[in-house]
This record gives C-alpha cells, structure tokens and sequence, in this order.
C-alpha cells in the first residue's frame, strides 16, 4: 500500500474463510477487520497471524506493518503518523468491495485506530452528535478510509505514560540513541528520533469525536504496561458511547488475547 505521505507498506489480505465474497452473502460477508499491530510487532508476527486465522472465520481480514516494522517504509513515530498507515489500509479494503471496515487495534495499534476513528469520518458528517452543528471534513479528505466501527485493546488513554516498569523501558528504546539501537537489531522496529511537534490528539480526546461508530475497548485486568485507570478513563470519555470488556488474567495487547477472546471480538465486530 502507499501511504498519503508517500510509504510503502506491507499488507496481507485475507478472505472470509466462510466463502462469502466482499459484497453479498450472509451478515458479515460484506465485513472487513483491519488489524493495528502494536508496537514492535509486524504483519507476519505469529500472535498477528492468529488473530488473523480467528477474525478470518467471521470476515475478511487485512493485516499490515506499521511503518518502520516488518517489510514496511518508513521509521516508527510510535502512534503519531502511524494513523497515515492504517487510513491506507481501511482504504484498500473498501477499494475490494467491503461495505463495512472494522479496526481492530493491540496497544500502540490501540492508540492508532481511537485517533483514526475521530480524524478520519464518512461523508456528510456532521458535529450533530459531538455538540455543534458544523460539517466535519474527513481527515485529509479521504473519505474512503472512514471506518463503520472501532474496537481498542490494551490502548493507553494519554500519551508519555511511565507508571510501570515495561513502560519506563519502552520510553528509554524511544528516546535514548542507545535505545534505538536496541530496537532496530533487537525488535526489527527502526525508530524516528524526533520528538512530537505538535502532539497529536490523546487516545482519550479521541474517544468523543468516534461517535456515532460503535467503540469497543478491551483491556485486561494483569496488563503489565496500562493499569485499568486507562480503560475506564477511555470508556469514561465516549459519554456512554463504548462498551468496556475487563478480561479476567489478561495481560497485554495481540500476544495475551486467546482464540475465546478473539472470537468475541469478531463477532462483535460484525454485529457492530
């Protein structure tokens, strides 16, 4: 794929394993889910694989590396530009037919689809729901890289957090030169060394611009990076607009969600 900032990005299709085509069929054949990676993972990393496998049976699937990840472009901003990725993506599944794009992001992936639903809306939108009355562009005015629904897991709800030890770590990969070396040989993940400018809009002042899509956030309740402050903090900012699932012995993100998990989260994706 190429991204509206000039990337090349890795990326995988996969059909419904039902047999339905893009557009006809029973509900659902006309779905896709868009899976967001998180931080240091990559479209063949086998925990993206199996989410893959598992939201196959309920839709069509596209996986992708973020850029600076994988075979993709690029260097990482950790969730700022990253957003430019997955608006390709979600585009490339509606070029293929799909009514009805779906995201699923893990961590820094959760980060990425909360500000993609708020910047990127469908056509003749409007701030009806959010308060005003004046007509929402989509971002970049790629309308078709709208999305129909979103679904967080193990997102962080404010940026710069170091509450916990994994994420005090992760913080010195980022910013330390050293660290980045750590990342590029020892993750695969190439790094910008820039900071922020400007910084873009918090998971958590995403949440309000979502509506009216449906918003999904899951979280575990062992997550070692982001206490349960995050979620419900997120949850807290869509005014009734999301449902939280708080999974018992969860850890983090795409390598702690099972096959039970996953399958719910299709199926709501779907029925969304």
């Amino acid at each position: 794929m190429r991204t509206d900032d000039g990337l090349s990005i890795e990326a995988v299709y996969e059909p419904c394993t039902t047999g339905a085509g893009p557009g006809t069929g029973p509900v659902g054949a006309g779905t896709a889910i868009v899976v967001a990676h998180g931080f240091t993972g990559a479209a063949d990393r086998p925990a993206v694989r199996r989410a893959a496998r598992v939201f196959a049976q309920r839709a069509a699937v596209i996986t992708f590396s973020f850029r600076g990840h994988g075979g993709s472009g690029g260097r990482s901003t950790v969730g700022d530009r990253e957003v430019l990725d997955l608006a390709a993506a979600v585009a490339w599944a509606r070029s293929l037919g799909h009514r009805r794009v779906v995201t699923v992001g893990f961590s820094m992936g959760g980060s990425v689809v909360l500000r993609h639903g708020a910047l990127y809306t469908a056509p003749g939108t409007t701030e009806a729901t959010r308060g005003t009355a004046r007509p929402v562009p989509a971002h970049g005015g790629r309308t078709e890289a709208h999305v129909d629904a979103v679904v967080a897991v193990s997102a962080p709800a404010r940026w710069y957090y170091r509450g916990t030890a994994p994420m005090r770590r992760l913080h010195w990969v980022v910013t330390r030169p050293v660290g980045r070396l750590v990342g590029r040989y020892g993750f695969g993940t190439r790094i910008d060394r820039n900071e922020w400018n400007p910084v873009p809009l918090s998971p958590v002042e995403s949440v309000p611009l979502i509506a009216p899509a449906p918003l999904l956030i899951v979280h575990g309740d062992q997550d070692p990076y982001f206490p349960l402050d995050h979620p419900r903090m997120l949850a807290d900012a869509a005014r009734g607009g999301a449902e939280l699932w708080l999974e018992r012995g969860m850890g983090h993100a795409e390598n702690a969600a099972d096959e039970s998990l996953l399958t719910r989260i299709a199926d709501w994706s779907v029925a969304a």
